[in-house]
């Protein structure tokens, strides 16, 4: 393997981009290249050592056959592609490690460096001009940000648990300001900004300061990067700031493979599965699988799935990837995945059904037909809903929805909708999410005044909401809310309950046992992904009392099919 450090990738503005090319010895070769903010000269290991130590303990495939001199957070390892005949090109997203500029995280200016360093790539005297992008999180994220630009040499992308749509599946969940990006900001971003020097951690591998070879003083960092969560928080509605970095699907029309998590709800999972659904392209793949979010992007599995996609489209490989159905799918159990295939999503075979709210927390088949409410408090732990225990094994996977007749002593309420797993004992069962450890099975959340749904966009299994104008509330009218609820999967054992759990603040389970290093909060059932700015959600509009009324949650039910 021939390595280059630090090539300089000119963009059209003046500034100096910095690349690691790894590639081999001789030949031209597609290239794998991804463009973001974590540095590429910091080892997984010594920046992410909670993450990496978790994975290979569990996974020892992902260590096998590599030196993993060369690992780095949420991007391939070039020992195990560049023997398989490609390029991998690694560029510091500008501000970031060895990149000079301005951080603006998801800009316009950003995708359309990123579109640059992919025609960049395909004029190299070491390409066949052939561009392939794959990475996980920020990686993922951004590839759907270019792909609406079209550039020519863009020939496939692998989108791995990367979110779409900036104000929905990333700052702003049912328009409730999510603090994650601020926080995320601190520990994982302005620790590896260009312009730290010597201040910085230096690489293993070749000896380069990570973040640039100048010491910047702190005024001058401060000014070269956006105030992200400032910038979030001044957008609180689905303005242009949030369309300018979401993905335009109408304009996707490359060969797509779009991978999500279940246990992904806050980042890694509605993305990929809107993405699939609504991107013009007519070669799309959807995969859903499990476990933390940086496992199995790098597992064998994950690496040999994506290495059979970049094989058939960026070297014409008659593998039958063209031939695989649509939809991949790793059913979860509560102790194993089972692998399947469909052809479309939701599920062709899905049987919806309707289960109501009852006044004694039931979850029914039919309605109550007398009128009646349950009350809680508005920032409270609020109502749990249940099924009778399942007389027999059943299985639920795809997307869902609640309908909740309320009302609220305020002019607003935040309504945080979950879906759990209980067991026969009454204790609940969760599960290894992307980033916790013990996360239920689904979430959904929808500020009232929010309530208006985009009618062309809407589906009664997923509501679209605007999110262009609030509506306040009149204290004591009762509303309709219809609230999305993120994808799911789960075969129910027998003598197990379903719950619907409807609350006025962030679902809180089983803290972890362990923290995680590069996050502020330990984790307790939500992971980073909290809604607890108390400057979004000031006590005069959410902690008065919210009136539960009725409603009904829309549930995917899978007929018995033998897994594949």
């Amino acid at each position: 393997m021939k390595t280059e450090w630090d090539v300089p990738v000119p963009m059209d503005d003046g500034v100096v981009l910095r690349a690691d090319v790894y590639r081999p010895d001789e030949g031209t070769h597609p290239v794998i290249l991804s463009y973001g903010p974590y540095a590429k000269g910091l080892a997984f290991q010594v920046g992410y050592p909670d993450q990496w130590k978790s994975m290979v303990d569990g996974h020892p495939d992902v260590a096998a056959g590599s030196s993993n001199a060369y690992q780095n957070w949420e991007v391939v390892d070039p020992e195990k592609w560049v023997p398989e005949g490609y390029v991998c090109v690694r560029v510091d997203s500008r501000g970031a490690g060895r990149s000079p500029g301005f951080i603006d995280h998801y800009s316009p200016r950003e995708t359309q460096d990123f579109y640059e360093c992919i025609e960049w790539a395909a004029r190299q005297s070491w390409s066949t001009g052939r561009i392939g992008l794959n990475g996980v999180s920020y990686y993922g994220i951004n590839q759907w940000q270019v792909a609406s630009l079209r550039p020519p040499s863009l020939s496939a992308i692998c989108i791995w648990e990367g979110a779409s749509d900036h104000y929905r599946d990333m700052t702003h969940h049912g328009g409730i300001l999510c603090t994650f990006f601020a926080n995320w900001y601190d520990k994982q971003v302005k620790t590896v900004q260009h312009g730290l020097g010597s201040r910085g951690p230096t690489a293993s591998i070749n000896g380069l300061a990570v973040c640039g070879d100048d010491d910047l003083p702190e005024d001058e960092m401060a000014a070269n990067r956006v105030d992200l969560g400032g910038a979030i928080a001044a957008h609180p509605l689905d303005d242009q700031y949030h369309r300018d970095r979401s993905a335009e699907f109408e304009e996707i029309t490359v060969p797509l493979l779009s991978a999500g998590n279940w246990g992904g709800h806050g980042l890694h999972l509605r993305g990929n599965v809107e993405g699939f659904m609504r991107s013009a392209s007519s070669q799309k793949w959807l995969e859903l699988h499990g476990l933390e979010h940086w496992t199995h992007f790098y597992t064998d599995y994950g690496r040999k799935l994506q290495l059979e996609f970049f094989d058939h489209f960026l070297k014409d490989v008659d593998n039958g990837w063209d031939r695989r159905p649509p939809v991949m799918l790793n059913v979860r159990h509560v102790d194993r995945f089972e692998q399947r295939a469909a052809e479309s999503w939701p599920l062709p075979e899905t049987r919806w059904e309707r289960l109501h709210l009852a006044p004694d927390l039931g979850l029914r088949d039919e309605p109550r037909s007398q009128e009646w409410d349950v009350s809680f408090p508005a920032m409270g732990e609020g109502l749990t809903f249940l099924t009778e225990p399942f007389d027999e094994e059943t299985e639920i996977t795809g997307p869902a929805s609640a309908r909740v007749r309320v009302s609220s002593s305020t002019e607003d309420a935040d309504i945080f909708i979950v879906l759990r797993l209980f067991e026969p004992s009454g204790d609940e069962v969760t599960f290894r999410g992307a980033l916790d450890p013990n996360s239920p099975l689904a979430h959904g959340w929808l500020r009232a005044s929010h309530r208006q749904l985009d009618a062309e966009r809407s589906i009664e299994w997923r509501p679209y909401h605007s999110h262009h104008k609030p509506e306040p509330l009149v204290p004591g009218e009762v509303y309709d809310l219809d609230i999305e609820i993120w994808p799911t999967s789960i075969v129910v054992p027998a003598g197990y309950r379903i719950g619907l759990t409807i609350r006025g603040r962030d679902y809180e389970g089983a803290p972890a046992e362990q923290s995680i290093s590069t996050f502020k909060n330990q984790f307790t059932g939500v992971g980073p992904f909290l809604h607890d700015d108390p400057s979004d959600r000031p006590p005069e509009l959410f902690a008065g009392i919210t009136s539960i009324h009725g409603g009904s949650v829309l549930l995917p039910f899978i007929p018995n099919s033998d897994a594949l």
